[in-house]
């Protein structure tokens, strides 16, 4: 259940509702997702700060993330994290929005001056039939666009009008629009490390364990799509590719050598490197998390 903090007169669902209810064809909203997002977030809403309706929607965080999107003039509310699409689904059905467009980055990405100046063209546009928009991410870190090692380029849903999609997995979300998709120029930086190793590591201990349910779930019930492998698209090429790599022998260290080797990490120089083992090791967590879940099954120790 939503509990709006009081950043003005109108900062309540019913008041939004009213005050948010003409559209501004030329500009977009932003929704951010947060929690404990006191490092990241002023970057974010610094690049952001173009929009006439920012959105923080925050999981009731315990540092400053709140105080901060006050200040930058963000509409705040708060809810109970439980799973990402049904926070994202939140924040896009039931906040209201001045614009027809809603913009979603993460609060650890920066929105660079080309992307704002293609979605706000795309704005105000208004015979556009996309109700959403991929954007590829430049990963960041130790200084450096990881060109090569970060999986570029990976596309994501960034933009969407928030009645015309719906979200699927609770983790690598998938985003399902009801309509019309188009693919935008420009791109996001990510800056994934800002919050220090323990963080990462924090947050792939918890993901590993959602992608092993996942790769057992997929080894009894899916297929190796073969034909996405060879003609599909760049995300059904993707998700084969992945299906496939549940059924390889000695899964860290061939995610290694392909991120290394094969994707051309070693172009990245020494943070390419460290990134590569980094994968090594979150390919590591979810095997070994495979097999204990195995073995609970069976009714055996670990």
């Amino acid at each position: 259940m939503i509990a709006p903090l009081t950043i003005g007169p109108v900062d309540t669902v019913e008041a939004g509702r009213h005050s948010a209810s003409a559209p501004v064809s030329a500009n977009v909203s932003v929704l951010i997702l947060t929690l404990d997002e006191e490092i990241n977030l002023p970057a974010c809403l610094a690049s952001v700060g173009w929009s006439n309706d920012i959105v923080v929607l925050d999981s009731f965080s315990q540092d400053r993330t709140v105080e901060i999107a006050e200040s930058f003039g963000a509409r705040v509310f708060q809810r109970r994290f439980d799973s990402e699409p049904s926070q994202r689904s939140f924040g896009l059905k039931d906040i209201p929005y001045r614009n027809r467009l809603v913009y979603l980055p993460d609060a650890d990405e920066v929105t660079p001056p080309a992307l704002r100046d293609e979605i706000l063209a795309i704005a105000s546009a208004s015979d556009r039939p996309e109700v959403a928009f991929h954007v590829r991410s430049r990963t960041m870190f130790m200084g450096r666009w990881l060109r090569w090692s970060g999986l570029y380029p990976t596309w994501f849903v960034r933009l969407v009008e928030p009645n015309r999609v719906h979200f699927e997995r609770e983790i690598n979300l998938r985003t399902v629009a009801d309509g019309p998709e188009g693919r935008l120029a420009g791109h996001l930086l990510h800056y994934t490390f800002n919050k220090g190793l323990s963080a990462w590591y924090d947050k792939h201990n918890r993901y590993s364990w959602h992608e092993a349910r996942e790769s057992l779930k997929s080894l009894r019930s899916e297929r190796i799509g073969w034909s996405d492998i060879l003609l599909g698209s760049a995300t059904a090429r993707r998700r084969a590719l992945k299906t496939l790599s549940f059924r390889l022998p000695c899964r860290p260290l061939l995610r290694f050598l392909y991120m290394y080797l094969l994707r051309g990490g070693f172009l990245d120089g020494r943070a390419g490197f460290v990134y590569c083992r980094l994968l090594m090791t979150y390919e590591t967590m979810i095997v070994t998390k495979m097999m204990e879940l195995r073995r609970r099954e069976r009714g055996l120790p670990l």
